[in-house]
């Protein structure tokens, strides 16, 4: 039986542990930089995002990390999801659809006007997933990103 709760300071190496078997399965590994004191500061001093975990009999088996961020033309924060992860044992049980019922919970508590999230391209069994829940891929809209060294040098 799976079980959804917010996570504590306890589930640092759990979250980094997922964190890293993500990036393995996205081929980004190359680009995890984050260190168990970067996601208790984000987490649990900043508080510039939070995270679920969800549990098999007290076992951690994946997070849901999201955060909240604004619509001008809503005039309401959205909640936008960063990660999904579950372990690929536990996968197929229909803990993902939980943990998106949770957060859409989440979002309509807090008073959202919408839940966002980006997906890989090559990802077509979590495309469909999406879709069948109702979501529908934003295809007008591209993210553009100004990583670490780009900021930097803007910002100069």
């Amino acid at each position: 039986m799976l079980h959804l709760r917010f996570a504590t300071k306890e589930d640092i190496p759990a979250i980094k542990r997922f964190i890293i078997e993500l990036a393995e399965y996205e081929h980004l590994s190359d680009q995890v930089v984050a260190r168990e004191e970067d996601i208790k500061f984000a987490l649990f001093t900043e508080k510039s995002a939070h995270a679920l975990i969800a549990e098999v009999n007290g076992e951690p088996v994946g997070h849901a990390i999201f955060f909240y961020n604004f619509s001008t033309f809503l005039c309401k924060k959205g909640l936008f999801i960063e990660d999904i992860y579950i372990t690929p044992q536990m996968r197929g049980q229909g803990f993902g659809k939980q943990f998106f019922k949770a957060l859409a919970r989440i979002a309509e508590e807090q008073g959202c006007g919408r839940m966002e999230w980006n997906c890989l391209a090559w990802n077509e069994p979590s495309i469909k997933f999406y879709e069948n829940m109702g979501a529908h891929l934003m295809s007008d809209w591209r993210m553009f990103r100004l990583d670490a060294p780009a900021l930097k040098h803007l910002a100069e």
